[in-house]
């Protein structure tokens, strides 16, 4: 065939490296990454005392077994605070029962929301005022904890030297589009910012990410950082938080916890479009490297992941359909065929059937209407029955 001559062979490879060499890239630097697996399991001579933080709104499904979980710990001098914001659902009635009388728990109702402020950094904020610890730990209400997170956690941060320490967990998948369509953002971030260790040992603040769902900081440097209240008009305030902490002089980590945390952040579709939707555009301009011009730029550089995905597969219909030219279409089927490669590698690694991996058009495809419509609404937030404008 013509297209596989020496003159069709070089427009497809030149066509198609995008394919070829990203998905390479992002599983090398992937694997530049450190788990609480190597950190020590047993508690130090003289531990520091640790605060968890739960700020809950309408969670009483979710905050019974995290809190369970959490209580199980080994850690000797924890504390867990409990900050009910303004929920509708009985969440205080369910923690007051998971909490069977445990000294170490308080509930807290979260004062009226003032203005300028999103819910959850207020009840952080809320939180952090109550705790008396050394290290204050915020986790949401949808994690699940084992026995050794906190001493593993602790440990991690005196042999880093970290004072923000920030944890990511194992992503419970369960309904189909949970896993069609998260592991599509999941690499998306990973084609941001590498594996842990880049994050880790980054010198600039715009590299910094952390994970909102387990989020170790030092009392000292959230109080120098100047806490939730310093980010309490943006959406990612985790990683906001962690910039903040760079640029006050203090070291920030991130870390893998598969074994050590778990959590399921949406429930269905619906659930996805919209818990996503508030935070890919409206949080993810924080992010943009380059200053002004890569702030401007972020809404191309946001839809290029999901384009990529599904353009390959797109063309092949058309070529299906006598639209385009053999070498295109030989350029597409190569791509598609890298692109599944990919997924079935993500999709082994992430312990599911791979697959799930011939539905990564769909997967590309959801993501990219997540992004169009983040796009649309700019800093316009809704999350829980309540609006906000992201700054």
């Amino acid at each position: 065939m013509s297209f596989l001559s020496s003159d069709g062979l070089g427009p497809i490879l030149l066509s198609t490296w995008p394919w070829l060499i990203v998905p390479v890239i992002m599983v090398v630097r992937a694997r530049r990454s450190t788990s609480l697996d190597q950190e020590l399991a047993t508690v130090p001579a003289s531990p520091p005392a640790v605060s968890i933080i739960i700020p809950a709104r309408n969670e009483s499904r979710n905050i019974g077994p995290c809190l369970r979980s959490i209580l199980a710990s080994d850690y000797p001098l924890l504390s867990v605070i409990i900050v009910d914001d303004h929920s509708t659902d009985g969440t205080a009635a369910a923690a007051l029962a998971a909490a069977a009388g445990d000294q170490r728990v308080t509930i807290l109702l979260a004062p009226a929301l003032p203005d300028g402020w999103f819910g959850k950094q207020w009840a952080c904020a809320v939180g952090a005022r109550a705790a008396q610890a050394d290290i204050l730990a915020f986790v949401d209400a949808d994690t699940l904890h084992s026995p050794d997170l906190v001493t593993r956690a602790v440990r991690a941060m005196e042999r880093r030297n970290a004072r923000l320490l920030s944890i990511v967990g194992r992503q419970t998948l369960v309904t189909f589009w949970e896993r069609v369509v998260q592991p599509h953002v999941f690499a998306a971030i990973a084609q941001r910012y590498g594996g842990t260790e880049e994050v880790s040992r980054s010198s600039r603040a715009v590299d910094k990410l952390a994970n909102g769902q387990c989020l170790f900081i030092t009392n000292d440097a959230y109080a120098r950082a100047g806490g939730h209240e310093s980010v309490r008009e943006t959406v990612s305030d985790d990683v906001a938080l962690a910039q903040r902490v760079h640029e006050t002089g203090g070291g920030v980590a991130l870390v893998l916890g598969a074994a050590q945390l778990s959590t399921r952040m949406y429930t269905g579709l619906a659930d996805l479009m919209r818990g996503w939707g508030k935070n890919v555009f409206a949080g993810g301009r924080t992010t943009a490297p380059f200053g002004r011009v890569g702030r401007a730029l972020f809404p191309l550089m946001l839809l290029v992941s999901p384009l990529m995905t599904v353009a390959p597969p797109a063309v092949l219909l058309l070529a299906a359909l006598g639209l385009v030219g053999p070498v295109i279409a030989a350029s597409a089927l190569v791509a598609a065929s890298a692109t599944l490669l990919f997924w079935s590698y993500v999709y082994h690694r992430m312990g599911y059937s791979t697959l799930y991996s011939l539905l990564y058009p769909l997967g590309g495809a959801v993501l990219l209407v997540i992004c169009v419509r983040a796009i649309a609404r700019g800093s316009n937030v809704e999350w829980r029955g309540r609006l906000y404008t992201s700054r």
